[in-house]
């Protein structure tokens, strides 16, 4: 009778186990096959967005994947983006730390600080303060100094028939531009502040970039097999060493009753961040280390995001020379040929706007937002536990022809026409999120768009774009990290509009 019994208890159990792995199977989204300890590493290729996307036209729009005992889901459509950023923003309102960002921030980092009272702090602070449009007005003088240098010495090596590195001029600019505003120093040649914290930035991009397989397999969590954890130390020795002499500088300046930095009577950002770690009042506790992470925040986002967003946009200009064309007919109509273009026109220069759109849905700066989850969620039917990772692909939604018509031909026309024509950049609409959404969305978005519309707009209207002799084409291929940028600089000749010099005065 026991026999029986518990031969049947076996069966029935064995059923039950069954049904239940099925049952729990189905509550997870599809994906690939996962192979023990390591996951999908096997399968992930150096650009992660292109390798998602190539899984999400097989297994659908969400997928679930392991870096090795890491848990993720790829979502690349606007709904999933919505009802995850949107419906169940505070559910992912948190981001994945790394070994790498832990060290060179000092663990500090705004941009991956948990949404708590110091994230508030800062966000309140940069959107009100740092980067509102009354302390932004007040740098434009400085941006545009900036952008006039940039188009001179553009206009200088077309007089010396010299052929324009347009990648290193652009890293150059916006980390002139970011450089100025923050800490009142600019790029004077090659041995300069800017040019060694452009160095090191580049460098940061990068290492954020990697994934760390001491991190994501469990059993290797104590060895450094690809090296990061020691060139993170050495990239955090070099920019720590960099800062606090930039920060010892000033501190003695303002002893002195000095300060402002470039930006004359108006205080630069370090000296604002600087009044903040001075007070007694601050309502909450805001070291030295939180300053040197606060500056990279602004340095990362800030300088190489701007200059890949408008390199690609000139290099689809140089690949599509109609819509060039028809820029510079837009621009010779309502500025003419007497004044360089300023940031007050955006409102009436609609297809350069259009153009700097169109460039952020094929080419995003940041091809991909992350979040993690901070409890069990319900999406599409579909259970996503806490501790998940969370990847927008928004450079696969910018290919998706579900949303968009002929999705890999640039057409700026779209974002003029009836239904695209209304899509914006400022985070209510998912089809096109360069910034992000949310609380989680980057305060420096009027900054960047600022930049991009002058800079862009100031290219297009004084020259004309060409490849070197004996080029045939813009190579678009890209180069992995946390950016997407072009694989290998933009080399171009370049054909006089306008002479800088003699419109913008001396």
């Amino acid at each position: 009778m026991s026999t029986l019994v518990y031969s049947t208890l076996f069966i029935l159990s064995t059923l039950l186990l069954t049904l239940l792995t099925r049952t729990r199977r189905k509550t997870r989204p599809p994906g690939p096959l996962a192979l023990p300890l390591i996951g999908h590493l096997h399968l992930l290729g150096p650009k992660l967005h292109h390798t998602f996307h190539q899984f999400s036209q097989r297994y659908g729009p969400l997928i679930q994947l392991y870096l090795g005992s890491v848990p993720c889901v790829v979502a690349s459509t606007p709904e999933l983006a919505r009802e995850f950023l949107k419906t169940h923003e505070l559910d992912f309102s948190s981001r994945k730390h790394s070994t790498a960002i832990d060290i060179v921030t000092y663990d500090s980092s705004f941009a991956f600080a948990p949404y708590g009272p110091y994230w508030k702090f800062i966000k309140k602070l940069c959107t009100y303060e740092l980067l509102g449009a009354r302390n932004l007005s007040h740098f434009q003088p400085i941006r545009a100094l900036e952008v006039n240098s940039f188009l001179r010495i553009l206009y200088e090596k077309t007089e010396q028939k010299q052929s324009v590195n347009v990648t290193e001029e652009l890293v150059k600019l916006t980390s002139n531009v970011i450089s100025n505003m923050m800490l009142g120093i600019r790029c004077s040649g090659t041995e300069g502040e800017a040019e060694v914290a452009r160095t090191v930035i580049r460098e940061v991009t990068q290492i954020f970039g990697e994934f760390d397989v001491s991190e994501i397999v469990w059993f290797c969590k104590n060895l450094d097999l690809q090296g990061i954890r020691k060139r993170s130390e050495d990239i955090r020795r070099r920019y720590d060493a960099l800062l606090e002499k930039i920060i010892s500088d000033r501190e003695r300046l303002r002893l002195r009753g000095g300060g402002g930095g470039g930006g004359g009577e108006v205080k630069d950002f370090l000296d604002m961040l600087l009044d903040v770690m001075e007070s007694e009042k601050s309502e909450v506790e805001f070291t030295r280390e939180h300053l040197k992470a606060l500056i990279l925040d602004f340095f990362t986002a800030g300088t190489d995001t701007t200059a890949i967003t408008t390199e690609w946009a000139i290099a689809e200009l140089i690949s599509n020379p109609n819509v060039l064309k028809k820029a510079q007919e837009e621009m010779d109509k309502v500025i003419g040929s007497q004044r360089l273009l300023q940031e007050s026109d955006a409102p009436n220069l609609p297809y350069l706007n259009a153009i700097i759109k169109e460039t952020f849905r094929l080419h995003p700066p940041i091809p991909m937002l992350t979040r993690k989850s901070i409890s069990d969620v319900v999406v599409n039917g579909y259970t996503i536990p806490a501790k998940t990772l969370l990847f927008v692909n928004l450079w696969s939604m910018g290919r998706n022809p579900n949303y968009w018509e002929n999705p890999m031909e640039f057409r700026p026309e779209r974002f003029l026409e009836k239904g695209t024509g209304s899509i914006d950049v400022k985070g209510q609409h998912f089809e096109l999120l360069p910034f992000g959404t949310g609380r989680r969305g980057c305060p420096g978005m009027l900054l960047g768009m600022q930049e991009l519309f002058s800079i862009i707009g100031a290219m297009v209207q004084c020259f004309d774009w060409k490849l070197p002799d004996g080029v045939k084409s813009v190579d678009m291929t890209e180069r992995p990290g946390l950016t997407a940028p072009r694989a290998n600089d933009l080399v171009c000749q370049l054909v006089p509009r306008i002479d800088p010099v003699v419109v913008s005065g001396p």
